[in-house]
Order: structure tokens, then sequence, then C-alpha cells
């Protein structure tokens, strides 16, 4: 592996202080079921990341913190799902108990300039900047460097929220920070999610789904087949580049359809160790507010596009190894568009709904989230395009670097890119596969996958 900077170096993180967050006006308890959408998420903790250079010298750690602190208890208002905790019903269900118990605060002071981190490898970086999630939804951490740099730490219980649900809190808390009012008010109505009645089921679900209880036993890794977790940026023009290339025939496909297909080309180069007849999988995370809306009404549409809590699907398709080599970049973007656009439909996601209902109180989890002993190598591609890293600034400047950091545990490798803070169409793309994959990466792709560093960074 390379080294994204050469002055990085070991560090450690002190915990100044530690708080409960808990929201500003009284709120009356209550329970919150989870929909039929959330059961497909175990209890997974998702971390996000933002940092940012020194604030003006007037302004003090201490200031800093308590103004972030003011703003979430009032955030948190209307906000009540981040300030509860999840607790387990009759019926062996996860539910959200809105109780108000607030958000674990931590205030950090970390011996290592901005920078100086080796934000290339997150595990030895970013890890030390978001909170355990112990006790709550989630955890906040603010953490001052001995530069005079802050970061801001948070991890969530995906089971509550997925990316589109934490971004628009993360815009609201940078909002109110400002004294500004908050531009998204998220909508609760578990409603908009119910089943239909009757139920119709689509046997296309239980290709995709499967109860937890089946899932293969984990396997051991040891050496390179290690999940490891790395973070690099594209260029705009290389992602132009590649996007022309995947694009064939006449078809334009989408630059996450391109960047997709491109990873997919070069895990299956890497698989030569397997038999070159197994399959190797691939999937992509599709948001079905947008599907689920379909303009019927202006109010639908309205709450479902401010919906907080889990509106995902994760179609995949699995192709042979040798394929995926050989073939053209185009025929496997084209693959790719052809099992997403079963999955990018209103219908699909009705399908999925009414299949979890007959699935309850048993969850479920995609199949492509674990993989068996005799499955080729798989990997996830969660859209993060949305991430709105130069919105949340809480009053002293956008940050200058922001990621989501999400080693989920799962036997599939998981990938998320995310638009640089540099605004220049640039990606900033988080890695989560195999030590032997991402060797590979960089050795076939480096044109492509440039290793993050303070220098890209301007800092």
């Amino acid at each position: 592996m390379g080294i994204a900077a050469e002055e990085s170096r070991a560090f450690h993180v002190t915990t100044v202080r530690k708080d409960v967050v808990t929201a500003l006006l009284p709120l009356q308890e209550h329970w919150l079921a989870l929909s039929n959408l959330d059961p497909l998420l175990p209890p997974l903790a998702v971390s996000v990341c933002f940092c940012y250079k020194k604030p003006n010298s007037l302004t003090s750690s201490l200031a800093i913190n308590n103004t972030l602190k003011k703003a979430l208890a009032e955030v948190l208002v209307t906000y009540y799902a981040f300030a509860g905790e999840v607790v387990t019903n009759s019926t062996g269900e996860p539910e959200l108990l809105c109780n108000n118990r607030g958000v674990d605060f931590v205030d950090g002071f970390a011996d290592v300039a901005l920078r100086e981190l080796n934000l290339y490898d997150p595990d030895e970086s970013i890890a030390k900047f978001v909170p355990k999630n112990k006790h709550g939804v989630i955890s906040i951490q603010v953490t001052e460097l001995k530069c005079g740099s802050i970061v801001v730490g948070s991890t969530f219980d995906h089971r509550i929220a997925d990316a589109y649900s934490a971004n628009m809190f993360f815009v609201s808390w940078a909002q109110m920070s400002r004294s500004e009012p908050i531009s998204l008010v998220p909508s609760f109505r578990r409603s908009l999610l119910n089943p239909r009645r009757p139920l119709l089921i689509d046997s296309s679900i239980d290709l995709m789904y499967m109860p937890v209880s089946s899932l293969p036993p984990p396997q051991e890794t040891c050496g390179q087949d290690v999940l490891t977790s790395r973070i690099y940026y594209i260029k705009s023009d290389v992602m132009n580049q590649l996007q022309a290339l995947a694009s064939s025939n006449g078809f334009r496909c989408t630059k996450l359809e391109s960047f997709s297909a491109l990873l997919w080309k070069l895990v299956a180069k890497h698989a030569r160790k397997y038999p070159r007849k197994i399959t190797s999988k691939l999937g992509i995370v599709v948001d079905g507010r947008r599907r689920l809306a379909d303009q019927e009404t202006d109010k639908k549409e309205s709450n479902m596009k401010t919906y907080f809590g889990n509106v995902l699907s994760i179609p995949f398709g699995g192709r042979r190894v040798d394929d995926l080599m050989e073939k053209s970049l185009s025929w496997v973007a084209s693959e790719i568009h052809e099992f997403l656009n079963g999955a990018i439909t209103k219908d699909h996601f009705l399908n999925l709904i009414d299949w979890v209902e007959t699935q309850r109180p048993k969850p479920a989890v995609s199949r492509i989230y674990s993989t068996g002993s005799d499955d080729g190598p798989a990997v996830v591609v969660s859209s993060g395009t949305g991430f709105p890293v130069n919105k949340v600034d809480f009053g002293w400047g956008p940050p200058v670097f922001g990621s989501y950091h999400f080693p989920w545990g799962g036997s599939a490798g998981y990938v998320m890119p995310m638009p640089s803070a540099a605004g220049n169409g640039d990606w900033v793309v988080y890695l989560h596969l195999t030590q032997g994959q991402l060797k590979f990466i960089e050795e076939e792709a480096s044109h492509v996958f440039k290793p993050l560093n303070s220098d890209y960074l301007k800092i």
C-alpha cells in the first residue's frame, strides 16, 4: 500500500469532557415503530466525519463546543428520533422509544495537526474521531487538533436512519448553529410505508433478500483477505472519460454506473485465484423516496422527500468472472443498468414493503450482505453523491474534508463515492475491500484512484 502523506504519524485523542445533550424543549414520551424497510438493516453503526481548518482566532474551542451543544439541543426538538433509544418490544422487534434520553457528546483533543492526518487510511485516522455509539441512537464527538483545527465526528444506528436522513440532520444542525431556520423538517409518518391490503408479493424479492437466520456463518479471514478501509479521490475529468468509455451505442450511462463497472471489472480481475466460471456479485444501494412519491400528490411527494428512516433497497447482479474480465467496460455498465432497472421503480419498493410484512417479526437482509465459501467476490456500491459536505457549515466555514466511514462487518466489500469538499466535480471515494483487492486496484487503476492526501485537500 502507498502512504498518503509522508508526515502522517500515530496520534492520540484525549477525552476532555463528556455530556449528554437533550432536546431544548420537553417532549411527550412516545413509541415510534420501525417501518417495513427498517428491519432490512442489521444493527450496524454508521460513522461520518467532517474536518475544518482552524476557526477565527477569536473563537475559543470552549465557545465552539458550547455553540454546537446549544444548536444540537435546539435541532433535537425537531429531530427527536435521534434523542431516543432503541428497545425491544414484546414481539422481539427493535422499536424506537422517543423519551429524550439525549445524545452522548464527547469533547476531545488530539495531539496531531490537520495536515498530519493520514485520511487515506481512515481505520487509523477517522476511526479515532468518531465515537462508539453505546447508548442512544446517535453520538457526537468534537475534537480539537493541536493546530486549532476542528473535527466533528458522529456515529448513528442504521436501523433508525439511512445516510439521506443523517444528511438532513447534519445540514439542519449546521443551520441551527448559524442561527438560521432549518430548511428541511423531517417527516416520521410511518404510514407512508404501510403494506398494501391485500399483500402483493413478487417472487423477485426472494432472490434479493432472505431472513437473517439464513445467513451462512462468518468466514475467518487472514492476510490479503482481511477487509480494510481506504479513501481515494477521483478527478472530475477522469470521471468524464470513464463515463464516455462506459457509454456505447447511443446509451449514455450514469457516472455511478460507469464507476461501478470499472470497480466490478477490477474486483473480478483480482479474483484470478478463483475458478474462471465463478460468479462475482455487485450491488448498488437505491433510495426509494423519489420512486415512492411518484408525484401522486404534492403533499406525499414533500413527505417522502423529507422522510426520516430507511428507504433503501440493494439490487444486485451476478456475472461470471471471465465475462467481467474480458468484455468491454460498456458491456459491464449495460449489465449494471439492466439489473438496476428492475429496482428503481415504485412497484419494486411496494413489493419489498409487502414482502417484509410476511417476514416480521423476523429480520431480513440483502443476500449480497454475506457470501458463502463457494461464492466469488461481492461488493456493494452505495451512492453518496448527495452527501452535502459543503452545507455542513457550523459558522466558521465549510469543511475541507468529509466522508462516511462504514466498516460494516459483512463479508462483501462496501464502497461509497461522495462529492469532494472542493466543489470542483471531483469524487472522494471510501473503499472497504480486502487488502489484496485494494493493492490490486492501486496497481491497475492508479490513474483513477488517487490516495487522498493533505496536498490534494490544500491543508
